[in-house]
């Protein structure tokens, strides 16, 4: 039996986590979920919006899928979703962009998987607000050893890379590729300008690339801002693309566009020993309760969990049928239908419903 920490998350996360357990349920394999709220729902009862049972949960059955949480804009609390992959040494985020049949694509080619660093670069949370006396004496630090001049109402970011965190998610990249027959890993960096960060990055992924060069996995890079335009003429020259956390973000939602958009992304975050699935798209609060917004990226997140505990049968019979009904596109929602009013749609449970019927 697997036992799976369950989080509903906010917003329409409830909706399409329940479309996904039932999913994962009619695949007969013997699971027991283990619920535990996070996010908005959360906060004022709990006083935080990420309780530590939730962590020791996650610690303690090694696996977990997640729906959405809502993070505020501007304001509030941080990312949940960051807190867990730093708190769990969640060092992978892993975002396959694959095209199915009948989805509206320009790109049918496509098939990507976005290997980012989690754990570094601007999102360490390394900031000092403007105004603070805090902020200032940065300031004044940093013109004092690098001579360079800072405004005063400025904020700052810190964007530490180091050696140890790029090593072992470039050796994740080259492992996943190998283990999933993929051909080749893409360095993505800002090198040329940003020369001792993502300077850092690309010299210790050429130096871990070498420990692969008998691995029949061809290694190359780009620098980011070639990528986003190469991606957009010729993603079939592209397969594994290891990223700093910041371009991996953005890069990913750019691979996810390319085949049809966040409601089919599904993602990872991996550490050693834990791994938290979760779709890549946001929570939509607008449409809670609703029962409108698509599952698949959720379900699709569990099949990549089911991949991950070793029910590969089940997760490829999973596939198949969300495949097959994306396919034949009768029971799927308003935004996978070729017109987005089309009164043919179907809800976020009927959804499930047939993928659940079809599956073989």
């Amino acid at each position: 039996m697997h036992r799976i920490t369950l989080i509903p998350g906010d917003g329409t996360g409830p909706e399409i986590v329940e479309a996904m357990r039932r999913c994962v349920e009619a695949t007969g394999i013997d699971v027991e979920w283990e619920v535990h709220n996070a996010g908005m729902t959360v906060l004022e009862e709990e006083g935080t919006p990420l309780p530590e049972s939730v962590l020791e949960s996650i610690r303690r059955n090694r696996v977990a899928i997640k729906g959405p949480i809502t993070t505020p804009v501007g304001h509030g609390f941080r990312s949940v979703n960051v807190a867990l992959r730093k708190l769990l040494d969640l060092y992978v985020c892993l975002r396959p962009s694959k095209y199915y049949k009948g989805v509206k694509s320009r790109y049918p080619e496509a098939d990507l998987v976005v290997v980012r660093e989690n754990t570094e670069d601007v999102y360490a949370g390394i900031e000092f607000e403007r105004g603070t006396d805090e902020c200032a004496e940065i300031i004044a630090e940093i013109e004092r050893l690098s001579g360079a001049e800072i405004r005063d109402d400025s904020g700052i970011s810190i964007k530490p890379i180091s050696e140890s965190a790029s090593a072992r998610i470039v050796r994740f990249a080259f492992d996943y590729a190998i283990r999933n027959g993929r051909s080749k890993v893409t360095a993505v960096h800002k090198a040329n300008i940003q020369k001792f960060s993502d300077g850092l990055f690309l010299a210790t992924a050429r130096q871990v690339a070498e420990e692969y060069a008998d691995s029949g996995i061809e290694f190359e890079d780009r620098i980011v801002d070639n990528m986003t335009m190469q991606l957009v003429q010729k993603p079939d020259l592209y397969d594994v693309l290891v990223c700093p956390n910041l371009y991996g973000d953005i890069i990913s939602d750019l691979c996810c566009g390319l085949v049809g958009g966040l409601g089919i992304a599904p993602g990872a975050n991996i550490g050693e020993e834990i791994a938290v699935f979760e779709p890549t798209h946001g929570s939509a609060p607008k449409y809670a309760g609703q029962n409108k917004v698509n599952p698949t990226a959720t379900i699709l997140s569990a099949v990549m969990m089911l991949h991950h505990i070793d029910e590969h049968d089940a997760a490829d019979r999973l596939e198949r049928a969300v495949a097959a009904v994306i396919a034949e596109g009768d029971q799927v929602t308003y935004d996978l239908k070729p017109e987005r009013d089309d009164p043919s749609a179907v809800g976020t449970s009927e959804m499930a419903d047939a993928i659940i019927a079809a599956m073989d």
